[in-house]
């Protein structure tokens, strides 16, 4: 899946939507420690009062959120595992009777807690619907399309859940005008931030991928692999950071411990060309990703020296220890660059670090920045100075 199906699964989620029609909602209580099921109930999802419904759908778009391999994972399903969650997820799919259902999601509770112990108690929250699609925009002039012709696809998403014990409070009673304890002390389960869910089956161009799950950490870059492998019984993963730094390490490998900012900057622009050329390229439906022939032709293309295929493929083999390993490209180049100093700190985009210097004047180490327009401070504009001003003119040759 991409950000674009993602999103366009997420927004469905909201009351009376004609383009995902939700069937039931499955609640497991699990006591922590024991891991103890204290209460399961599965209920029509228009059943549930409104204000129910909101917060249940919030929960899963919430779950359903954030950077594809930096929170949000696609995952392939392990071949020949028995009984594994992808033959679970997808006969519950087929399934018309609603215990056959609860049966098959118990079973997937089973593996959440045959390990993991927690501290709280959760609960666990599947919802089973069917998402349409418009094949095409609604003619207006024909009156076909729209809503008349759709893809459709049942799907099951999954979120965990804590449950927080409400504190003791005073609270003001309006009618006996006093102070008083608050006695409504239920358990309240916390939909704003979700453990980790699922969505079962991916989408790719509105086309149901029952091979593939869409895996949703905690927080970002911090996947549970165990839940990966045992629970969800996927392959491994490597996150965008993952990637970063083992690029990283590849180019360090190739260039060396010291590197021209301009050069790195080259190389971060490359790869941004290397990714927009290939999402403009209708027929690539798959995330741009570099191998190691793309990476030695990037740095030659960014000014680096000495680099062969036989340089560039041991760097694979040691830092990857799999010389035919590919990145995604797009969680290679960061957001931004951060220069901290103990005078200053510098955050700038990849394509702007070509405009930052490291330098040495008068014997000192220095940044030197460059920029079009003029310096003002607290209102005051800086006087411009040349590097001969203070009576130095050989550190001219330094610039």
């Amino acid at each position: 899946m991409n950000k674009k199906d993602i999103a366009n699964i997420r927004k469905q989620f909201k009351l009376e939507n004609q383009y995902l029609k939700i069937k039931e909602i499955f609640n497991v209580y699990v006591k922590k420690e024991s891991n103890e099921i204290y209460h399961h109930i599965c209920q029509p999802f228009e059943l549930l009062e409104q204000e129910a419904q909101e917060l249940f759908l919030d929960n899963f778009k919430k779950t359903l959120t954030g950077q594809l391999d930096t929170k949000l994972f696609e995952l392939r399903f392990q071949h020949g595992v028995e009984n594994s969650t992808r033959d679970l997820l997808y006969d519950g799919l087929q399934m018309e009777d609603t215990e056959d259902w609860i049966e098959q999601m118990l079973q997937i509770v089973e593996k959440m807690y045959a390990e993991k112990v927690y501290e709280f108690d959760t609960v666990v929250t599947f919802l089973r619907a069917e998402y349409r699609k418009p094949t095409r925009k609604r003619d207006p002039e024909s009156e076909m399309g729209g809503s008349d012709e759709v893809y459709f696809s049942p799907l099951i998403v999954c979120s965990l859940n804590k449950i927080d014990q409400p504190k003791k409070t005073l609270v003001f009673d309006y009618i006996e005008r006093t102070f008083k304890p608050n006695t409504l002390l239920d358990p309240v389960i916390n939909l704003t931030a979700p453990l980790t869910g699922f969505l079962f089956p991916t989408f790719n161009d509105n086309a149901a991928d029952v091979n593939h799950i869409l895996y949703a950490a905690g927080k970002a870059n911090e996947p549970s692999y165990a839940f990966i492998t045992d629970v969800l019984n996927c392959e491994d993963i490597m996150t965008a950071e993952d990637d970063k730094i083992g690029f990283e390490m590849i180019l360090k490998n190739v260039i060396g411990d010291t590197v021209e900012s301009e050069v790195i900057s080259n190389v971060y622009e490359e790869i941004d060309r290397f990714v927009q050329e290939k999402e403009e390229d209708e027929e690539e439906s798959e995330p741009p990703m570099i191998n190691y022939q793309d990476v030695e032709r990037i740095l030659k293309v960014s000014g680096v020296e000495d680099v062969d295929t036989a340089k560039v493929e041991h760097a694979f083999k040691s830092v990857i220890d799999d010389e035919h390993h590919e990145f995604k490209a797009a969680n290679l180049v960061p957001k931004t660059i951060k220069i901290n100093t103990k005078v200053a700190n510098l955050k700038l985009s990849p394509k702007e670090l070509k405009y930052v210097k490291y330098i040495m004047y008068q014997g000192k180490r220095c940044l030197l920045l460059e920029i079009d327009e003029d310096v003002v401070v607290e209102g005051l504009t800086l006087e411009t100075k040349n590097p001969g001003d203070n009576g130095d003119r050989s550190s001219d040759s330094n610039f």
